[in-house]
C-alpha cells in the first residue's frame, strides 16, 4: 500500500498557506474543482516539489442505482493522469435518482446520500465500482459517508458491507474517522464495532474533519476544529492498522495559519498514540464475511426505493413507510441550505443583487422547484423563477437581476406557460419577417 504520510485537503482559499504549510506529504483536490487542461498554479507548484495530490470525486452517485456516468468517468481519469496521481477517489453515496429506470423525474439532491446496507444495494454499489476500475487508470478508493438518517430494513452493519465491497471488488477504503463519529451520534453506531469489521489491509488513507452538534444531531461541516471524540476513533484505527496516510479535511471557514499546524499536529500525535498501543498489544484477528452475486434485478429496486427517499427530501413528497420522519426533516432543510450557500458560489452576484432577501427568497424556490442539473443551472432557474413572478418587488433590483439573467442565459426566462411561450415565438417570427 503506497505511503502517503500527513496532509491536508487543498483548497483555493488556502492554497498559499498549503504551500507554506512545513510537513504536507501530499494534498486532495475536489475533483470536480479542478479543470485538468487548466490546473492552478499552486497546484503545479506543489507537484514539481514532489508533493502527491489526489483527486476527490464526489459526483459519481456510485451507490446510485444508475450506471456510472462515462463523461464524469473520463473526466476523472484525465485529471489522475495530468496530476499524476496514484489512485483517486470517491463516496459510497447517491447523490441523484430517478429517470428512465423508475419512469420518474430525474432528481438531483446537491449532496452525498447514504445508500441503504441491503444486498440489492451492495450487489449494485459493487457492479458500479467495477465499471469505474475499468474506466480509470489508477487504483479507486471509495469513502465511508455522513448520514442524517438511516434506512429501515438494512440488512448489514457499516464494517459487513464495507468488508463485503472490498472482498469483491477488490476496491481500496477511504476511512472518514470524522463520519464514523457522525454516524455514533446520528444513528447509535458504534465506531470500534465498526473499525473491528473492516478490511484493514484495504485502507488507502484516512479522513479526519470536525463539525459540531444541534439539538441531538452531529453536523459534519468541514468548518469547525476535530473534536477530541474524532481524534480518539483515529488513535483507535490507528491502534489495529498503520494508516498509509491521514488528511485534514476542511472546506469552510478556514481559520489562520497556526490553527491548521495545530490540528495537524492533533493528528500526529492521535496516530502516535495508535501505534503505541499496536505496538504494545500486537496484532489483532478479525472475522471474514462471505460473499455475494451480481446486481440482476436489484438495480431497479434501489432506483425506485432512492427515488422515493430523494423526493421526500428535496420534492415535498411523502417520507416513505419506515424512516424517521424528524431525521428526514432535519436533512432535507440540510440539503436546501447546501443548496442555497452553494449557489450563492456559483452566482456570487445573487446575493449582492438581492441582499438580505437571498436566503428567504432561495429556500421558497427550493421548495417548489427541485434540482434537476448543476448549481450553475440551479442559479439561472433561480433568476428566471423570480423575475416570472414579478421579483424582486424593487423595480430597479428587478432590472439588475434581469441584466444578470440575460447576461447568461438569453434574452427572457422561459415561461412554464405555453401560451406565453407561442405568444414570444410568435413575436419573434413577426420580427423576422419585418422588411429592412
Amino acid at each position: 500500500m503506497l505511503r502517503l504520510g500527513t496532509g491536508i485537503g487543498w483548497r483555493p482559499e488556502i492554497a498559499d498557506v498549503v504551500e507554506r504549510m512545513p510537513g504536507i506529504d501530499w494534498v486532495e483536490a475536489v475533483a470536480e474543482n479542478v479543470c485538468p487542461g487548466h490546473l492552478p498554479e499552486s497546484l503545479l507548484r506543489l507537484r514539481e516539489r514532489g508533493v502527491t495530490v489526489v483527486p476527490h470525486g464526489v459526483s459519481l452517485g456510485l451507490g446510485g442505482a444508475d450506471r456510472p456516468d462515462e463523461e464524469r468517468l473520463g473526466a476523472l481519469a484525465e485529471l489522475a493522469v495530468a496530476l499524476g496521481s496514484p489512485l483517486v477517489t470517491e463516496h459510497i453515496a447517491f447523490v441523484r435518482a430517478g429517470g428512465p429506470l423508475t419512469a420518474s423525474p430525474r432528481l438531483e439532491a446537491g449532496h452525498l446520500l447514504p445508500v441503504p446496507r441491503t444486498r440489492d444495494a451492495l450487489d449494485v454499489l459493487c457492479e458500479n465500482v467495477r465499471i469505474a476500475q475499468d474506466a480509470l487508470p489508477v487504483p479507486l478508493a471509495l469513502e465511508n459517508i455522513a448520514a442524517l438518517f438511516s434506512w429501515p430494513g438494512e440488512e448489514l452493519t457499516e464494517g459487513q458491507f464495507l468488508y463485503e465491497l472490498a472482498e469483491r471488488t477488490g476496491v481500496r477504503l477511504l476511512i472518514d474517522v470524522a463520519n464514523l463519529h457522525t454516524n455514533h451520534v446520528n444513528r447509535g453506531e458504534d465506531p470500534a464495532a465498526a473499525l473491528a469489521a473492516l478490511p484493514l489491509e484495504a485502507i488507502a488513507y484516512v479522513h479526519v474533519a470536525g463539525g459540531f452538534e444541534r439539538d441531538g444531531v452531529w453536523h459534519d461541516s468541514h468548518a469547525h476544529p476535530v473534536p477530541r471524540p474524532v481524534l480518539d476513533i483515529l488513535t483507535d484505527l490507528a491502534s489495529r492498522v498503520a494508516p498509509p496516510g491521514v488528511l485534514l479535511e476542511r472546506d469552510e471557514n478556514f481559520p489562520e495559519a497556526k490553527e491548521l499546524e495545530g490540528e495537524l499536529g492533533a493528528i500526529r500525535d492521535a496516530v502516535r498514540a495508535g501505534r503505541a498501543a499496536r505496538e504494545k498489544a500486537g496484532a489483532r484477528s478479525r472475522a471474514q464475511a462471505g460473499g455475494g452475486s451480481g446486481a440482476g434485478g436489484g438495480r431497479q429496486r434501489l432506483g425506485v426505493a432512492q427515488a422515493a427517499v430523494l423526493s421526500s427530501l428535496v420534492a415535498g413528497t411523502p417520507v416513505p413507510e419506515g424512516f424517521d420522519r424528524v431525521r428526514m426533516g432535519v436533512q432535507a432543510r440540510a440539503l436546501a441550505a447546501k443548496r442555497a450557500d452553494v449557489v450563492a458560489k456559483a452566482g456570487p452576484e445573487l446575493p449582492v443583487i438581492l441582499g438580505e432577501g437571498y436566503r428567504e427568497a432561495f429556500l421558497e424556490y427550493a421548495r417548489e422547484r427541485p434540482m434537476s442539473g448543476g448549481y450553475r443551472r440551479d442559479a439561472l432557474d433561480f433568476a428566471g423563477w423570480l423575475l416570472m413572478a414579478g421579483r424582486p418587488a424593487d423595480a430597479g433590483v428587478r432590472r439588475a437581476l434581469r441584466l444578470w439573467w440575460q447576461e447568461r442565459a438569453g434574452r427572457a426566462p422561459r415561461s412554464a406557460r405555453p401560451a406565453v411561450r407561442v405568444a414570444r415565438a410568435a413575436q419573434r417570427a413577426l420580427l423576422r419577417a419585418r422588411p429592412e
